[in-house]
């Protein structure tokens, strides 16, 4: 792997895993387009921990806090836990069963074109909501946002975060609400699809190279930090939406793209 192969990846998951675009939609492209991928399941292993890492950086203080809340037995901890399983649930499971068959039926680029104009539309669809009071889903709420989840788990192409966050809006959470359940909904997500991948790595840094390594490591944990910073900040401003125009363009193109391959 080069150095720039390994900027390019980092730099994609880093962005594309916490904005509303699909992160895995992006690298489906990106591999048919210029024929970068990651070489090996290990780098994509790697990859993974580095935006999980970068989860547990904006977000780790308030985990720890529910960690802790667990253990002490305080309802509003135990409750907040309790929504994040129910969130998580669909996805654990779908991507427990069905992983081959979801990566094995993602390779079609009119699909993953879809996907993103699906997602443009999803983007699109929060431009009316000023933003709801909720602290945090209701019981239902939780179990929606966890099936908006396991809808981007099952089509490339269909952003996680955007999924999760649009339905967390239409719940009547706030803004900075939404943003906190989608990315701590991300923790096990994350940290379950590196363990499904890590299964099958095998650790041969010397053939990848341990400066690309390196490279594309860091660049996925700064990138994937500044974008979840930068999501909030658009959530706090009332313009989620404005990722659809780019969802749309992106999808168009991919399917004239597909069509013409």
């Amino acid at each position: 792997m080069t150095l720039w192969q390994a900027a390019v990846l980092g730099l994609v998951q880093g962005l594309a895993e916490f904005l509303p675009v699909s992160s895995s939609g992006h690298l489906r492209v990106l591999e048919v387009v210029t024929g970068v991928r990651a070489p090996g399941v290990f780098v994509e292993v790697a990859l993974h921990v580095a935006t999980l890492g970068s989860v547990l950086v904006v977000y780790g203080a308030r985990l720890w806090r529910i960690v802790r809340g667990v253990a002490g037995r305080r309802p509003e901890d135990l409750r907040t836990a309790g929504l994040l399983v129910l969130g998580t649930v669909p996805a654990g499971v779908i991507g427990a069963l069905f992983h081959h068959q979801v990566e094995a039926a993602a390779t079609s680029l009119v699909l993953v074109g879809t996907g993103f104009i699906l997602t443009g539309f999803m983007n699109w669809s929060t431009r009316r909501l000023g933003g709801g009071a909720r602290p945090e889903p209701t019981v239902a709420g939780a179990v929606a946002i966890g099936f908006a989840q396991a809808v981007a788990a099952v089509f490339r192409g269909v952003s996680r975060s955007g999924s999760t966050v649009c339905a967390a809006l239409w719940g009547g959470l706030a803004p900075a609400a939404a943003a906190e359940f989608s990315f701590l909904l991300a923790v096990p997500v994350i940290a379950g699809a590196a363990l499904l991948e890590g299964r099958h790595a095998s650790v041969d840094i010397a053939a990848v190279g341990a400066l690309p390594l390196a490279v594309g490591f860091a660049l996925a944990f700064v990138s994937g930090i500044w974008s979840i910073r930068f999501l909030v900040a658009l959530l706090r401003r009332g313009r989620f939406y404005a990722f659809a125009p780019y969802c749309w363009t992106v999808g168009v193109l991919t399917i004239l793209y597909g069509l013409w391959r």
